[in-house]
């Protein structure tokens, strides 16, 4: 499989597509996306072909220039997932390195693109996870593999980044899944 540092961008009015001239700064694989949306993206970890990474590219909607944040993740992590509170903060989460899964979740205030590193984390090491956000509210974390498929979905409450498991989980067990969302009025 080969790693690429290619970004493609569809504009919503009408859906064509251009490919970024800048792209990637690392080609890389299974890495994570967000969004404050209006304003930039960000694309997080990976892996190259010696293990993960901890980069983080941003790149601004307005002239879709790239830069790569100084914070990076806290740990060099592929196969993780990313979610947005709009207008706040990027959270990317779980994922692995080769060896065991992260439970690790990482907070980018897009104010300054500072980096935190929730004391709560997900409630168990998961790779190959999915994730979505209700802007304003809370990210979600569902699925993936703790070393077998899991229903478990994870919520972490924007007003203070405390995490809860829900009680009623995916209806079955599954990872390399994707999710989306109707987020409220932004």
């Amino acid at each position: 499989m080969a790693y690429v540092a290619t970004v493609d961008k569809f504009a919503f009015v009408d859906d064509s597509r251009t490919t970024l001239g800048t792209g990637l700064s690392t080609a890389r694989r299974h890495l994570a996306g967000a969004a404050n949306s209006g304003t930039a993206a960000y694309f997080a970890g990976g892996y190259i072909a010696s293990g993960g990474v901890a980069t983080v590219d941003k790149f601004a909607f307005s002239d879709d220039g790239r830069t790569t944040l100084g914070t990076g993740l806290s740990t060099a992590t592929g196969r993780l997932t990313g979610a947005a509170n709009s207008g706040t903060a990027a959270y990317f989460g779980g994922g692995a390195d080769g060896g065991s899964a992260f439970t690790t979740v990482d907070k980018f205030a897009f104010s300054d693109d500072g980096r935190t590193t929730l004391g709560t984390g997900l409630s168990a090491g998961t790779e190959w996870l999915a994730g979505a956000a209700d802007s304003g509210t809370a990210a979600y974390f569902g699925g993936g593999t703790t070393g077998s498929a899991v229903t478990t979905v994870d919520k972490i409450a924007f007003a203070d980044d405390s995490r809860t498991t829900l009680g009623t989980g995916l209806s079955s067990a599954r990872y390399y899944l994707a999710a989306a969302a109707n987020s409220g009025i932004l």
